[in-house]
């Protein structure tokens, strides 16, 4: 593709890098806030730096905050003593949006996938083993994807913390085999955690 301007080109080539975004999805993109208020377009710059300069991750369950503990975690009100395991903090908002859930969570940023280069300690495994031993923990949750990586990720977990004084749930399979847990509506998810059922028996 031929651009007119070399600035043009580059913030095309930018915005493409995105998920899901070709090359004249981008270039629409670009041209539309060329089109809109300059103001605007520096709003949603403005945006993005502060997400990479400011954006913090919870030092207890990893998800994205604003401070150093979540507002999950630091609230007095939450189940402290059911973790609930999810591998993304889009998991954490889909459960969240449900109004269900009132245990704690913890994000373990990925699942094994050696595919895809990732093994068990790319993933906030280490972390979730502290708080298992630091902390009145009874029920762990794997909320994990219903794919063959998280599965898999499911049973690396269990092997590990088997030995640990907790009980171990899965979600009950309202959630599609091979599907994304970030896709899954609202009634699923909260059937999925209610009817969740003893992980030794899901396998």
């Amino acid at each position: 593709m031929n651009y007119p301007s070399k600035v043009l080109e580059r913030a095309v080539e930018e915005m493409s890098n995105l998920p899901g975004v070709g090359k004249r999805t981008a270039l629409r993109l670009v041209l539309h806030m060329l089109h809109r208020p300059a103001s605007q377009t520096e709003n949603l710059a403005d945006a993005l730096q502060h997400l990479v300069q400011d954006i913090e991750y919870c030092e207890k369950c990893h998800t994205i905050s604003d401070a150093p503990i979540c507002q999950i975690c630091a609230n007095p009100l939450r189940d402290t003593s059911l973790i609930c395991v999810v591998e993304d903090v889009r998991d954490v908002m889909a459960i969240e949006n449900t109004g269900q859930y009132k245990g704690v969570y913890h994000v373990l940023g990925g699942r094994i996938s050696p595919m895809d280069g990732i093994g068990p300690g790319q993933l906030y495994i280490d972390s979730l083993l502290k708080r298992i031993k630091n902390e009145d923990v009874a029920e762990i949750i794997f909320a994990l994807s219903s794919t063959m990586e998280g599965d898999t990720t499911a049973f690396y977990l269990y092997k590990v913390l088997k030995n640990t004084p907790v009980n171990f749930s899965t979600i009950a399979r309202g959630i599609g085999v091979g599907d994304e847990l970030e896709y899954a509506d609202e009634a699923t998810l909260v059937r999925s955690i209610q009817n969740r059922i003893p992980y030794v028996e899901s396998n």
